[in-house]
């Protein structure tokens, strides 16, 4: 497994190695024990698995607050996906700052994005999947959203923001600047 450490404290890329012959390929996408080795230690108890039928498809920039605060590890399946992580924890250094990464079924790229972040990504083929695990169950009241095309943030999606496909919960999430993190750096 490589990993790649990012701009922002704690979001890394995981790329597992990929076993191949003439029948395709087989990787091992997760192995607590080798990946304790290397200081992750994250208690996945939740898998997600999302499909959006079209490009241009925004889900987030989503946030689970405390006490069901979430770390996600998330990868694409099937077509790709451009992934960001937005540091949204109060007193940290990169504070407001986003990073994205393309997943797709191909490069295998894994984004390990620790609680105390927005997170979000934009479908960039037909019939993607998407799957991630959680580090907490889903929590409809502890679940909020942040405004994906906020100008404060800057986020470069890759796309005209009124061709966005989105959900009402993404089109009516609040704008950053009226975002009160529930998030502290170090704890």
């Amino acid at each position: 497994m490589q990993i790649e450490e990012t701009p922002l404290s704690g979001v890394l890329i995981l790329t597992p190695r990929r076993f191949g012959d003439a029948r395709g390929w087989f990787s091992e996408v997760w192995n607590a024990q080798t990946l304790a080795a290397q200081g992750i230690t994250t208690p996945f108890v939740q898998d997600n698995h999302s499909y959006s039928r079209d490009p241009g498809t925004v889900r987030g920039l989503h946030y689970q607050r405390p006490p069901h605060a979430q770390a996600k590890l998330v990868r694409c399946g099937r077509g790709a996906i451009f992934d960001v992580a937005v540091d949204v924890r109060k007193g940290s250094p990169t504070y407001g700052q986003w990073f994205g990464v393309e997943l797709t079924a191909e490069n295998g790229r894994q984004l390990l994005i620790p609680a105390g972040f927005l997170h979000g990504f934009v479908t960039r083929a037909a019939d993607t999947e998407v799957l991630y695990k959680c580090s907490d169950v889903y929590a409809p009241d502890c679940d909020g959203a942040v405004r994906f095309d906020d100008p404060s943030l800057g986020i470069d999606w890759g796309l005209d923001p009124a061709s966005a496909i989105l959900s009402d919960k993404d089109r009516n999430a609040p704008l950053f600047q009226n975002f009160a993190t529930p998030f502290e750096y170090g704890s």
